[in-house]
């Protein structure tokens, strides 16, 4: 896996987010070359966080910064530091599993200048209907071509900044956004066929059904505005 050392990866850390410890295990499995940038929204945050550093773990550069809050905010200064080549935009909650390094090593390899991907799997936090969410993610992203930010959107830098990054005006959404753009300026989604896992708390904290109902509406709600402003340019 040592195309990985061309590998910067984002974490924003948002309000009342809590970095894995687990996913910062994982992550310690990348080259020393590859960079780890964690992107809080307050120093209090980010002290936390520099104080989780286990320096004597070998494995990626780690970086830990302060910008504005918003996940678009903290993701495009994540892309500004960046060292590397390859971004991998991936959320605080995330986990990975023994194939998504692997596939991820493969796209950098392939130096393509693609939107890749992963097949997202919900933790057993949630409801048992969960199953139907995987499987309406699936259709989505594999037949539908929108995959979104929890799916761990990786790209290189370069396209990322000629897209002009996520737009930090937006309520939300702004993974989709993004991907729409690239879409439109012909970068290919590259579906890496390798699972991410996510929590499935908020399902059942709110409920599966009111919350399932919400990303669908929701989803419907940027398509149709994202699509529509790429129609107009």
């Amino acid at each position: 896996m040592q195309a990985l050392a061309r590998l910067t990866v984002v974490v924003p850390v948002g309000p009342g987010d809590v970095l894995s410890p687990d996913l910062r295990m994982q992550l310690c499995a990348l080259p020393r070359a590859a960079q780890v940038c964690v992107v809080c929204v307050d120093e209090a945050a980010a002290h936390r966080v520099r104080d989780s550093f286990d320096r004597s773990v070998p494995g990626p550069q780690w970086d830990c910064i302060n910008a504005a809050a918003g996940r678009a905010s903290q993701q495009n200064a994540g892309a500004e530091l960046a060292r590397n080549q390859w971004v991998w935009f991936l959320h605080a909650d995330a986990l990975l599993a023994p194939a998504t390094l692997p596939a991820l090593a493969r796209l950098v390899e392939n130096d393509a200048p693609a939107l890749g991907y992963f097949d997202l799997r919900f933790l057993d936090d949630g409801p048992a209907l969960m199953a139907l969410n995987t499987l309406g993610t699936w259709v989505r992203s594999r037949c539908l071509g929108l995959p979104f930010g929890d799916q761990g959107l990786v790209l290189p830098r370069d396209t990322f900044m000629r897209l002009g990054g996520f737009d930090p005006s937006l309520d939300g959404g702004e993974d989709h956004d993004l991907v729409w753009r690239a879409r439109h300026a012909g970068v290919t989604l590259r579906a890496l066929r390798a699972p991410l896992y996510t929590s499935a708390r908020k399902y059942a904290q709110r409920g599966w059904g009111a919350t399932t109902m919400l990303h669908l509406r929701e989803t419907w709600r940027q398509a149709r505005r994202f699509s529509s402003a790429q129609v107009k340019q």
